[in-house]
């Protein structure tokens, strides 16, 4: 009776569960001990799955040693999870890619490491969340930026970052800067921004166009508050008042604002990093009406586990409804932050579900 009271109580645990799935995710919230063979394992560990009768919980590492078990030698609890083990290494990775006057080649990298190339590229990637050639592509374009705003020489910035030559620099430039480096340097001095402020039901909401297309939607309760966002994002731009051909492409975007599930059949003018870039690609792969955690997007663009880099690539997007960040929910399906307030977020998904 006593041993069936036991089988009992242990499968109708929540950690049991864990255990037979090996729940990765559940790695340190607890630690499972075996009676039968004296050790105590992760939820994760591969070994054959023990009786329910003969294991026991722990909180901590400390409490089964102290109940007299030993680590397991297969999943080895008393060292760093694999996971952790993993996010250390390629933090020392990008360090050193961040550091290096040239960026360091994928074999260099992963030998330092002690992985294959192969391995390490597929480690980085999931950690990281884009490759190691495309961290440090960005990581090179923000040198150029941060450079270029202090006032450097364009040629001084552009091999400061790290670049051979102007023009492996120039192939690229438009696409990380949105503009020349030297406009850039001068805070958008040569860009030309067309804007004009309304209203919507969800409140002010700013358009503003560069030449390639929409490049800021935002929304907010104060129209003077964001006039000055969009004067800080171009410090020294051209911002061009609305004129009457611009207010008919302002009215057709609140026209999307209000109903989302129409589309809008307007040119973008995206600009971000890589990263950001594959997150905002994915948002606008969402359908009206339809909601995705961070995680399952993280997932969508082969990154499970920078979940809390999708949330930082929602909350830096510009462009509000078209890249629908408001689809993103929290994984038990609960309204998060959002840019332009939570309220925002809610009337936006209500209009789109009742569509």
């Amino acid at each position: 009776m006593l041993k069936n009271h036991a089988f009992d109580a242990v499968e109708a645990d929540p950690r049991w569960a864990a255990v037979v799935a090996r729940d990765a995710k559940a790695d340190g919230s607890f630690y499972y001990s075996v009676k039968t063979t004296g050790v105590y394992c992760r939820p994760s560990c591969g070994a054959r799955l023990p009786r329910p009768q003969n294991i026991a919980f722990h909180a901590t590492r400390l409490d089964a040693e102290q109940a007299g078990f030993r680590p397991c030698k297969r999943c080895k609890p008393d060292r760093p999870a694999l996971a952790e083990r993993h996010a250390n290494m390629i933090t020392a990775a990008c360090r050193w890619i961040e550091d290096a006057d040239e960026a360091p080649n994928l074999e260099t990298l992963a030998a330092q490491a002690g992985m294959s190339p192969y391995h390490f590229h597929r480690v980085f990637k999931a950690v990281a969340g884009v490759t190691p050639k495309a961290y440090a592509a960005a990581h090179r374009a923000n040198r150029v930026r941060d450079g270029l705003s202090r006032g450097e020489r364009v040629t001084d910035a552009i091999f400061d970052a790290g670049y051979n030559s102007n023009a492996r620099f120039y192939e690229q430039s438009n696409a990380l800067l949105g503009m020349t480096p030297s406009d850039w340097r001068r805070g958008g001095a040569n860009a030309e921004i067309r804007f004009a402020i309304g209203e919507c039901s969800l409140g002010a909401i700013l358009v503003a166009c560069s030449e390639k297309g929409i490049c800021a939607i935002l929304l907010g309760d104060d129209p003077d508050r964001l006039a000055r966002d969009l004067q800080d994002q171009f410090a020294n731009a051209r911002l061009i008042g609305d004129d009457a051909q611009f207010a008919k492409l302002v009215a057709r975007v609140v026209g999307f604002v209000e109903a989302p599930q129409r589309g809008l059949d307007l040119p973008l003018d995206v600009r971000g990093t890589a990263f950001q870039q594959r997150v905002w690609a994915a948002l606008r792969q969402i359908p009206a009406g339809v909601t995705a955690s961070y995680g399952e997007v993280a997932e969508r663009i082969g990154a499970p586990k920078a979940v809390r880099a999708v949330a930082q690539a929602c909350a830096s997007n510009k462009i509000a409804v078209a890249i629908p960040c408001h689809r993103v929910v929290r994984n038990d399906g609960a309204l998060s932050g959002y840019r332009w307030g939570v309220e925002r977020k809610r009337a936006l998904l209500d209009s789109e579900t009742q569509a």
